[in-house]
């Protein structure tokens, strides 16, 4: 049986305010996204920032195909035990010979892991959508992006960004907000295969991220008021409950980047199969 292990960036503290307000965990989705494609795969979570925690019990890294960091709220450049010990865990999976796989969070990590630098970003948070990614010219040959389009969009939320790549490592994609929206970087006895974005996400994250974060949202400008983000909540409510609806998603701003799971999940399943599965 194929066994990947997903690290959950957030503290207990977060994780734990989060499901009070129905709001899934970075783990709890990336979870959902690969048991759709690959339900038979064995899936263990490692909460990283939490103090006392290490690989589950009776397994070593030897026992896992994959690493798979997914999401947080925190810092890859604070030097709180939460951050540094998850950027100890990238390295330990990668000594491992690991293949390893990171959205956001743990592209930023990887980043730092390998002697690179995160620094919040001077057009501050993308949020929502990551408009028309382009990949590099290393990027349109590279598997991970084989099934996207020249140009696409994806979910995302981010302040932090990747201020400079490590030595090594290549650039795959960027946008108009961050340089730095794909790479691959050597680390170890291994490579990470990391994206800014979040193909993991649903739509129905995003709707949650909005409840979560409406506060900030009001105050940074993306919407006038609460009535205004609770509308525009609503309709990505409909969309994830119709995704079919081409009116609504053109009203959006969005398309198959976004609705088509397979398609939004490219990156991963193209890990999978080119990295874990070979």
């Amino acid at each position: 049986m194929t066994r990947l292990l997903l690290l959950e960036g957030n503290t207990a503290a977060k994780r734990a305010s989060a499901h009070a307000l129905g709001v899934r965990n970075s783990s709890e989705i990336y979870r959902e996204a690969i048991a759709a494609h690959y339900p038979h795969f064995a899936l263990d979570d490692l909460n990283g920032a939490d103090p006392g925690e290490s690989l589950p019990a009776g397994r070593s890294w030897q026992d896992y195909a994959g690493f798979v960091i997914t999401g947080s709220a925190l810092h890859a450049y604070d030097q709180d035990f939460a951050v540094t010990n998850q950027i100890e865990l990238v390295r330990e999976a990668a000594e491992a010979g690991l293949p390893i796989f990171g959205s956001c969070w743990g592209l930023q990590i990887a980043t730092i892991a390998g002697g690179g630098e995160v620094a919040l970003s001077p057009r501050g948070r993308e949020v929502g959508f990551a408009r028309k990614i382009v990949p590099s010219e290393a990027g349109r040959t590279h598997p991970m992006f084989a099934e996207k389009q020249g140009s696409f969009d994806a979910p995302c939320i981010h302040y932090d960004e990747v201020s400079r790549l490590p030595e090594g490592a290549t650039l795959l994609a960027s946008n108009a907000h961050s340089q730095v929206q794909a790479a691959v970087i050597p680390l170890g006895k291994s490579e990470v295969w990391a994206v800014q974005y979040h193909p993991e996400f649903d739509l129905q994250q995003l709707v949650q991220l909005y409840t979560l974060y409406a506060d900030d949202m009001i105050e940074q400008g993306f919407f006038a008021d609460l009535s205004q983000l609770q509308d525009y909540r609503d309709q990505l409510a409909e969309l994830a409950d119709n995704p079919q609806d081409k009116a609504l998603a053109w009203q959006l701003g969005v398309d198959g980047d976004v609705t088509d799971d397979r398609r939004r999940r490219a990156e991963i399943i193209a890990w999978i199969e080119h990295q874990v599965m070979e």
